[in-house]
């Protein structure tokens, strides 16, 4: 695949000053962003699930602005666009080794390397760190796909199961989405806000009580319901056709945690599954068996991975490994995903570079 030039950047007014070739990587389209003050030391940066169909180069648009915290310290930045779209965790670890050797092979071995991603980049960031551990000195996942995949992306079956038997006929059935043959398209970022207006009317129409305590059972405020929903119509569907079928299977689920269980249950949609999870989700599954230091951050609400899946099921599978002395969480006070300052963003990874400067755990805790 075409790839896409080395701009080497002065870390304040960005403005470009030389490029280098890395030649065609099988990970597809990438950049790698040197400043002027560069310090020999290396981000490689994973960025988070992008939409099918949208255009490729959005992948890491305005990368240089977006990850400006460690341009301003000094490191270099390295980001792989993925040779797919949509779910590639597996593909993006590929591609981000991949594309870390090259940067080696071309620029020379930086004295230190660091693993950065957002969202789904959060979750090749914990399994890069689980499998390629030995080229880095630690990782900070932000707002992290850092539970296992299947149990992520089950999460968002379960949502549509439940709410289809609760609301039916305002969103796509899970057999229509699960049907390869359907004719059910993808969303696109241009419909969104009329899609979400419409999901919003309907279910207030039908019961607002009801779709409130809905939500809430799913970590969600109301008015990100809607949003919610259409952003797992889009992954649910691009795993349908990924898997070439449905890999969950709810026929045996009894769900809880709502106003009423049993009716839930009784009216929930239900399907078998078609084709084996372990197709897709068993490469690079998380393990929790890290040996460097990792920092997550997480904001203390979002929409998309709610605290329980990014923080709470990696810790676990961490901490029953006996790997703890590895990794520690900070939160911030963000109200959706992925929102973080500047400045959060900085002194989180300040705290990463101190504790493998020093060997000293940084503490859990808030971050201003």
């Amino acid at each position: 695949m075409k790839q896409i030039a080395i701009l080497c950047l002065l870390a304040l007014s960005l403005h470009a000053q030389k490029a280098v070739d890395l030649g065609v990587l099988k990970g597809g389209d990438y950049q790698v962003h040197i400043p002027a003050n560069w310090n020999k030391k290396l981000i490689m940066y994973a960025h988070g699930y992008q939409f099918m169909g949208t255009p490729p180069a959005s992948a890491n648009a305005q990368l240089a602005q977006r990850l400006k915290p460690f341009l301003d310290r000094g490191f270099a930045i390295a980001a792989s666009d993925y040779p797919i779209q949509g779910f590639a965790l597996a593909e993006g670890v590929d591609a981000t080794e991949e594309l870390r050797q090259a940067f080696v092979k071309k620029v020379g071995q930086p004295d230190s390397t660091f693993m950065v991603g957002h969202s789904m980049g959060g979750g090749i960031t914990v399994a890069t760190l689980e499998n390629f551990g030995q080229h880095y000195q630690g990782g900070l996942p932000l707002c992290p796909l850092a539970s296992r995949p299947y149990l992520q992306c089950r999460k968002e079956y379960d949502m549509y199961a439940t709410f289809n038997g609760l609301f039916p006929g305002i969103v796509p059935s899970l057999k229509e989405i699960f049907d390869p043959t359907s004719a059910i398209q993808f969303v696109s970022f241009a419909q969104a806000g009329s899609r979400m207006a419409a999901i919003k009317q309907a279910i207030l129409a039908k019961d607002s009580v009801l779709a409130v305590a809905f939500a809430k059972r799913f970590d969600l405020k109301l008015a990100d319901l809607p949003g919610s929903l259409f952003f797992n119509q889009n992954v649910l569907r691009d795993l349908a056709l990924k898997f070439n079928g449905n890999p969950f299977d709810n026929t045996q689920t009894v769900y809880s945690g709502f106003p009423d269980n049993l009716e839930v249950n009784r009216k929930a949609e239900r399907l078998a599954s078609t084709q084996d999870p372990q197709k897709l989700f068993a490469r690079y599954d998380r393990t929790g068996k890290i040996d460097k230091p990792i920092v997550l951050m997480h904001t203390i609400y979002d929409q998309l991975i709610p605290v329980s899946y990014a923080v709470t099921n990696l810790e676990n599978m961490i901490h029953a490994q006996g790997r703890g002395k590895y990794f520690t969480v900070k939160y911030t006070n963000g109200q959706a995903h992925c929102q973080f300052t500047d400045k959060q963003t900085g002194e989180a990874f300040d705290a990463l570079r101190n504790w493998v400067k020093t060997g000293v755990k940084p503490s859990f805790g808030y971050v201003n």
